[in-house]
């Protein structure tokens, strides 16, 4: 947890790979909180409930979809691609981040779709990432289904922000990030944001901001008083567009 206080986060050069590399950019991607951009056709699949999303409900089972090969480094938070490559998430780090779950410190949102014919629920997007004080880092994601990691990260930035977190650290700015509302800014900016967000006052005006569970479980609270007629989905829809 020190490293990703001090901004920095680990790598592998292959599944297999023994060693961990400590990376930190002289560049850096994040996806500012109130800058979300949803787009009228992800708006739609929200509030179409196509997904049932959960937090911490399958946390190594999204690691082990985000591992799978593919062509970009997974924590770009790219959608799914067909072509393959080796992954950074080596079987060392994983147990580090299961590890790290398990002490409350990592977690994960899930997208499930259930089976119209036995109603079993299968796992077709996600992400996970690591959690403090005001600050979540995004380490990767993926998607089997179109526009469910999408889903899955519009959940997360709803959470955070009911939360009262700061920063959402994307690591890598890539072409989709942009496009959803990532901006990429000088590791030292980002060193000053971090150190920011984990020194918030700790004040009746200003609370400290919630773990990413307890948020999550806030939300769908707020969404379960919501009017009658709304539904989880139409809430995050009109959360994150009224706000953005």
């Amino acid at each position: 947890m020190l490293a990703y206080r001090s901004g920095i986060f680990p790598m592998a050069d292959s599944r297999e790979d023994p060693e961990v590399f400590w990376i930190e950019p002289r560049m850096r991607a994040i996806l500012p909180l109130q800058g979300l951009h949803v787009s009228h056709s992800l708006a739609r699949t929200l509030k179409r409930d196509r997904f049932e999303v959960t937090c911490n409900a399958a946390f190594s089972q999204v690691m082990d979809a985000c591992a799978a090969p593919r062509a970009v480094r997974p924590s770009e938070l790219e959608e799914d691609s067909d072509e393959t490559g080796e992954s950074w998430i080596s079987h060392r780090i994983q147990r580090s981040y299961e590890m790290l779950h398990t002490l409350g410190l990592a977690h994960s949102v899930e997208c499930w779709q259930r089976d119209a014919q036995t109603g079993e629920r299968a796992l077709v997007g996600g992400l996970y990432g690591v959690g403090f004080d005001g600050v979540f880092c995004g380490e990767s994601m993926f998607s089997r289904t179109r526009d469910s990691s999408k889903v899955a990260l519009c959940w997360l930035v709803a959470a955070l922000r009911r939360g009262g977190a700061q920063l959402l650290d994307c690591q890598f700015i890539t072409s989709h990030l942009a496009s959803l509302g990532a901006v990429e800014i000088p590791q030292s900016r980002y060193l000053t944001l971090l150190n920011e967000a984990q020194d918030e006052p700790k004040t009746p005006d200003q609370p400290a901001a919630l773990p990413l569970p307890e948020a999550f479980a806030a939300l769908l609270e707020d969404a379960g008083d919501a009017e009658p007629s709304s539904s989880p989905g139409k809430f995050i829809a009109q959360f994150l567009t009224q706000t953005s």
